[in-house]
């Protein structure tokens, strides 16, 4: 399944079972906000990534982003304490944890807690911790500051969405014992 697929099964699974969450995303990046980005951050966006902001940047409106906030995003999807994050949002802790030798810390390049070639898309509150994408190959990792860094955590961001849609599907039929739905919206206990 593409990247594609397994995101409008997300989205299909969210305004079926949670429409007032799938009302409140935003709509798609452009092409031309992703090279600006791209310029900014001076590497290129996986191909996955890429077509899954052209679908949804989630981003929030410039009115709501609040400047003391690392991450901005919409809560409780896609769980309790995580965002994804649009291309801004990205754009923003990619800078804030990028290194110029490429890795940190700088003595561990086969082990490091960060590498350039590492775009998050998904963190907490805070950048603290979350999953990115490898450049390189795709794959889907996490990071936690103070904590060693997983790579290859999913092959693909499909693969990733695919186990979002898992996780959504538990929630309507009532067997996720942490989130249910209320009033069109996912609600973590």
């Amino acid at each position: 399944m593409s990247v594609a697929e397994s995101w409008s099964r997300v989205m299909s699974l969210l305004r079926e079972h949670a429409p007032a969450d799938h009302a409140d995303l935003p709509g798609p990046a452009t092409e031309r906000m992703l090279a600006a980005a791209e310029a900014r951050m001076g590497i290129s966006l996986h191909g996955d990534l890429r077509t899954w902001l052209l679908r949804s940047n989630l981003d929030l409106p410039e009115e709501d982003v609040d400047d003391d906030v690392m991450c901005c995003g919409f809560d409780g999807f896609p769980d309790e304490g995580s965002f994804f994050r649009g291309i801004r949002a990205m754009e923003r802790l990619y800078a804030n944890r990028s290194t110029s030798c490429g890795f940190d810390p700088p003595d561990q390049p086969d082990d490091p807690f960060w590498r350039n070639e590492w775009i998050p898309f998904l963190s907490d509150q805070d950048g603290w911790r979350g999953k990115f994408v490898d450049v390189r190959d795709g794959r889907v990792g996490s990071w936690f500051v103070g904590g060693p860094s997983v790579t290859g955590e999913y092959a693909s961001m499909a693969q990733y969405f695919d186990s979002v849609a898992k996780t959504l599907t538990r929630i309507a039929d009532g067997s996720s014992p942490v989130c249910r739905v209320a009033g069109g919206r996912l609600v973590w206990s």
